[in-house]
């Protein structure tokens, strides 16, 4: 009998198989090119980090940096017409007669913005941080920052630097205004134009005296540091309102080439350690001024160690005016409409070196404040005095500009209306 042999059995690879498998061929495929997607974006994004790192350069300028809003100034210059996220930024000024001044130019706003500048474009990014804010000023956290190629990296600091000497000539010939923001010292409105000494008239001699001690202070450093004395000279000026405590102030920052630090006493939120940090931190080359310095410790008596509205007791301000943590060089001047309440350890030499008396308007001050508007009239400003002085009731300088701002073209007219100041 014979034994036909059965077929061999043909053996299938599991892979075999699978690869006969049209359903599975096709998701191997799908996964296969998934993989090569997902490596290929890996390999991109760190190409273009790679690439960026090498290839382009950024510069991160913060809100509390000074250079921040020279930049923002300057870069308002150089595209005011073609930027298409814009900010409003008010300015505002009240002259001495009263009148006011307003305007409003525009600034780059938060977002993107793009600027061709020396040949070379500049990404510009404004961000504001609204959960976050500056602690100091209670402002939102805001940064520029500033992206080109690595290769021109320079033009960073030639603009910067551009930016800079266009703030400087902006302030150049004008006194510029700081006031207590936080911890820190904030420019107020725009620099103001220098006011001449000229213009401010006080009583015979007054002016000279005050202007030949502060020029004798600044030229003394060395003699102060050469006995140990601290370098620093306190001024009161005291006087009824009206009376030019301030206008003085301000004429004698200009004549020194000074801006100002005003600081209010009364603030809400100022404390102790605040005071003694802005005093200890006022910007060179300025005159700090505390006016009406009675105002802030009405109502209690000075000697009460608690705070009065803002926080600040009377301890914490003798200790910040010449304490062993107050500041040298400093230049330092206060008013008051009421100097007789003022306690003795607040005028005391040490914090007040100079008290003088700026009082109501005198022959003198009347007849040159006439001349000043009316030239020439040597006549009438002689009537004008006589009549000033022969009020009943005293008259300010601040109450004379007003009758002669009212009636600039009629000198006749103002002799007339100084009995309608006395009443």
């Amino acid at each position: 009998m014979e034994i036909i042999p059965e077929p061999p059995v043909q053996k299938t690879s599991i892979s075999s198989m699978l690869s006969s498998n049209p359903y599975f061929s096709a998701g191997f495929g799908l996964m296969g090119l998934g993989a090569s997607l997902a490596l290929l974006k890996q390999f991109s994004i760190h190409g273009l980090t790679h690439a960026k790192r090498h290839l382009l350069v950024t510069l991160e300028i913060s809100s509390r940096d000074k250079s921040y809003n020279w930049f923002l100034h300057w870069m308002a210059k150089q595209q005011s017409r073609s930027s298409h996220h814009l900010a409003v930024e008010t300015s505002f000024k009240q002259f001495d007669n009263g009148s006011v001044a307003s305007g409003v130019r525009f600034i780059p706003g938060p977002g993107n913005h793009f600027l061709r500048y020396a040949g070379i474009w500049i990404k510009i990014q404004r961000e504001r941080q609204g959960k976050l804010i500056d602690l100091t000023t209670g402002a939102p956290w805001e940064t520029v920052t500033l992206t080109t190629l690595s290769r021109d990296r320079d033009i960073f600091q030639i603009l910067l630097k551009e930016a800079q000497e266009m703030a400087m000539r902006n302030q150049q010939g004008k006194t510029v205004i700081f006031i207590s923001w936080g911890t820190e010292w904030k420019q107020f409105g725009q620099p103001r134009r220098k006011r001449l000494l000229d213009s401010v008239i006080l009583d015979t001699g007054i002016k000279e005296k005050i202007i030949s001690d502060v020029q004798d202070f600044l030229k003394s450093e060395k003699w102060y540091a050469d006995r140990g004395i601290p370098y620093r000279r306190g001024y009161l000026l005291y006087g009824p309102p009206g009376s030019g405590k301030s206008s003085f102030i301000q004429a004698l920052a200009g004549h020194l080439d000074y801006n100002i630090c005003i600081l209010n006493l009364s603030t809400r939120g100022l404390t102790d350690d605040r005071l003694n940090h802005l005093l200890t931190n006022v910007p060179e080359q300025s005159i700090l001024l505390l006016e009406d310095i009675d105002a802030a410790f009405s109502g209690r008596s000075q000697s009460d160690d608690q705070g009065y509205q803002s926080g600040v007791t009377f301890s914490g301000l003798l200790n910040a005016l010449d304490g062993v943590a107050s500041c040298e060089e400093r230049l330092i001047f206060m008013t008051t409409n009421h100097v007789q309440i003022l306690e003795d350890a607040l005028i005391r030499p040490g914090r007040v070196d100079m008290k003088q008396a700026i009082d109501n308007a005198s022959y003198t001050q009347a007849k040159q404040m006439f001349l000043r508007f009316f030239e020439g009239r040597e006549n009438d400003a002689d009537e004008f005095a006589e009549r000033v002085c022969g009020l009943e009731k005293k008259v300010s300088t601040a109450s004379l500009q007003g009758l002669f701002v009212y009636n600039k073209h009629d000198p006749r007219r103002c002799i007339e209306l100084v009995e309608e100041l006395g009443k």
